[in-house]
């Protein structure tokens, strides 16, 4: 029977994994909170967080392993690469819950609440692309679907901040909801970029 001396470093899939769930998690929270009263709000930014640090923990764990690893699934830089890209969507979920708080804002849009709704429904994509990492047969409908939802993203994110400019005289409620609205596209954006990354591996490796 044929085996390997050198060690299989599967765990990183298994982390992957853990880290899309987490980001999973906060985009949940995050639609669950625009639908509630603003009297809630804080109570949904401190699970956000609570789920943001423990996917910060996650990446921690990646990057220790990497240090560690003598042989790797794929090429230590995308690994790392990837872990970045998928604690920044976390990041960028929490950074939004806090704008919402932070800026008080008390009356949630139906803009604001569709690119959130983008952003959870990209996350289920991103976690069900990561599953198949390892085996990536099925993979490209997740990537192409992540592409045409981050398309999606963009019409609404255009179409809501020409409508505040338009709508908009106030010029300090302006600032808020162009904050929010860029928090939640870059949300998008990255996870563009962790579909990217994950092309990228599997063109290397396949």
């Amino acid at each position: 029977m044929a085996f390997s001396l050198l060690p299989r470093e599967d765990e990183y899939f298994t982390l992957f994994s853990q880290m899309t769930e987490k980001i999973q998690e906060a985009s949940d929270i995050l639609v669950e909170m625009l639908a509630d009263r603003p009297e809630n709000y804080e109570k949904h930014t401190k699970r956000i967080k609570d789920t943001e640090h423990e996917c910060d923990q996650l990446m921690h764990k990646v990057t220790t392993k990497l240090n560690k690893s003598f042989i790797t699934p794929f090429d230590r830089e995308d690994l790392y690469t990837l872990s970045v890209a998928l604690d920044d969507i976390c990041d960028y979920i929490d950074a939004g819950a806090r704008a919402i708080v932070m800026y008080d804002i008390d009356k949630i849009n139906d803009h604001a609440m569709s690119l959130a709704v983008v952003v959870q429904t990209l996350a289920r994509e991103i976690n069900a692309a990561i599953g198949l990492l390892k085996k990536p047969e099925g993979m490209n409908r997740h990537i192409v679907e992540i592409h045409r939802l981050e398309n999606e993203a963009d019409e609404i994110y255009f179409r809501a901040t020409g409508e505040l400019f338009r709508q908009t005289t106030d010029p300090i409620t302006l600032i808020k909801w162009k904050e929010l609205y860029e928090i939640l596209e870059n949300a998008t954006d990255r996870c563009e970029s962790v579909a990217n990354i994950i092309e990228s591996v599997i063109l290397k490796h396949n």
